[in-house]
C-alpha cells in the first residue's frame, strides 16, 4: 500500500513538472518525460509496480487509438494514385535497403523486422507542435500505411515467437487475414448504411450531446476491439488503431471529438506511458561500450534507410522537405520497443541487444525532433 501511495504521488509530480522542465531544457516533451522516468528509476524511486505497468500499457494503446483517429478511410481511399504508388515504393525501398544491409553486415533476421518499422504516433505529436504542412501530411499518409504493415508484422512476429513454425502460427495468420477482411467488408457495409440513413450517425453522436455520447461510443469501441483482439490472440495494438480509424471515418461530422479525447491522452495516459518507457532503461548501461556502439549502429542505419527512401518524393516536396519527411518517419518509438520486447521474450535477442534497441528508439526521437526543429528554423523566413 505504501509503495502504491509513493508511486501515485511521484507520477502526479512528474506529470506536473514535465512541461516546465521541457521548456527550461528546450527539449520535446516526450524526451523530457522519458528522461524523468529513467532518472527516477536510477534513483530507485520508480520500482516495478503492476499499477504503473497497467496504466502505461493503456497509455500506449490510447496513443495508437489517437494515431488511428488521424486516419480517415474515406480520405485514404481518395489518395492520389501517384502518391499512393510512391508511398508503396517508399516502403518497398525501405525493406529492400534493410535486407541488403542485413546481408552485408550479416545481421540477425530480427533486424529485417525491426529496422523498417514505422509508427505514426509521434508524427501526430510533432504535428501538434509545428502545425500542418504538406510534407508532414504526406508523412502521416506514409506513416499510416507503414504502421499497418508494421502492426501486421508485429502480430505475425509475436505468433512466431509464441507458437514457433507450427500449425498454431498458421492459424493465427489465417485469423488475422480473416479479421482484416471482415474489417474491409464492415467498412463498406457501414458506409452504405450511413449513406442511406445519415440520421443514424447523428443519433449516435448528436450535435446537442448532453450525455457525452461521443466519448462513450469512442471508449466503448476502443475497449471492445481490444477485447476482440485478446479473444482472437492477435496483437491488441491493431484493435486500438482500428478503433480510432473507424471513429474518424464514420463520425467525421463531430469535429470536436478529437479535441475532447486528445488532452486526456497527452495530459495523462500517454505521459505515463513515456515515463514508463524511460524507466525501462538502466542509466548504468550507458557505461557499456558495446551497447553504445550497437545503439549508434542501429540509429545510423534506421536514419540512413529512411532519408534515402524519402528522396522518392523529391519531385513533389523538394530536397529539404524530403529530408524532413525521412526524419519524421524515423521515430518508431512505441513499435520498436514493442517489437524488441516480443523478440527478447521470445529469446531471439539477448539483453544487450534489447537495451540497444530501447536506447536507439530514445536517441532517434531526440535526434529527429531536434534536427527537425533546426531545419525548420533554418527554412523559415527571417
Amino acid at each position: 500500500m505504501h509503495s502504491d501511495f509513493q508511486l501515485i504521488i511521484l507520477l502526479s509530480t512528474l506529470l506536473l513538472i514535465a512541461p516546465f522542465l521541457s521548456n527550461i531544457l528546450k527539449l520535446p516533451i516526450i524526451v523530457t518525460e522519458m528522461m524523468l522516468g529513467s532518472v527516477f528509476q536510477f534513483l530507485g524511486l520508480l520500482p516495478d509496480n503492476h499499477l504503473f505497468e497497467l496504466i502505461a500499457e493503456v497509455g500506449f494503446l490510447y496513443l495508437m487509438f489517437l494515431a488511428g483517429m488521424e486516419v480517415n478511410l474515406r480520405e485514404l481511399f481518395k489518395i492520389d494514385k501517384k502518391i499512393l504508388l510512391q508511398s508503396g515504393a517508399f516502403l518497398f525501398l525501405l525493406y529492400l535497403l534493410t535486407i541488403i544491409i542485413a546481408y552485408i553486415f550479416n545481421l540477425s533476421k530480427i533486424y529485417i523486422a525491426i529496422l523498417p518499422l514505422i509508427s505514426v504516433g509521434l508524427i501526430i505529436t510533432l504535428q501538434k507542435e509545428i502545425g500542418k504542412t504538406k510534407w508532414l501530411s504526406l508523412a502521416i499518409t506514409i506513416g499510416v500505411l507503414g504502421e499497418l504493415v508494421s502492426i501486421i508484422s508485429l502480430t505475425i512476429l509475436s505468433g512466431v515467437f509464441t507458437y514457433g513454425m507450427t500449425f498454431k502460427l498458421y492459424k493465427i495468420i489465417f485469423i488475422l487475414i480473416g479479421f482484416l477482411s471482415i474489417l474491409i467488408i464492415s467498412y463498406f457495409i457501414l458506409k452504405s448504411l450511413f449513406w442511406w440513413f445519415p440520421k443514424i450517425k447523428h443519433y449516435l453522436m448528436p450535435n446537442d450531446d448532453k450525455y457525452n455520447q461521443d466519448i462513450r461510443i469512442s471508449f466503448a469501441l476502443f475497449f471492445i476491439l481490444i477485447a476482440i483482439m485478446l479473444y482472437l490472440h492477435l496483437d491488441v495494438v491493431l484493435g486500438a488503431f482500428v478503433a480510432g480509424m473507424f471513429i474518424t471515418s464514420f463520425f467525421y461530422h463531430n469535429i470536436e471529438l478529437e479535441h475532447k479525447l486528445s488532452p486526456f491522452g497527452f495530459g495523462f495516459l500517454i505521459t505515463i506511458f513515456f515515463i514508463h518507457v524511460g524507466s525501462g532503461f538502466d542509466l548504468k548501461m550507458l557505461l557499456n561500450k558495446e551497447l553504445i556502439l550497437k545503439t549508434f549502429f542501429i540509429v545510423s542505419i534506421m536514419l540512413f534507410i529512411r532519408i534515402i527512401s524519402s528522396f522518392i518524393f523529391i519531385n513533389i516536396i523538394g530536397k529539404k522537405e524530403s529530408i524532413l519527411l525521412g526524419l519524421s518517419l524515423s521515430m518508431p518509438l512505441t513499435l520498436l520497443i514493442a517489437t524488441a520486447t516480443v523478440a527478447y521474450n521470445g529469446k531471439s535477442i539477448d539483453l544487450l541487444h534489447y537495451n540497444a534497441f530501447v536506447l536507439a528508439s530514445i536517441i532517434e526521437v531526440v535526434f529527429s525532433m531536434l534536427f527537425l526543429k533546426t531545419l525548420l528554423v533554418a527554412k523559415s523566413p527571417k
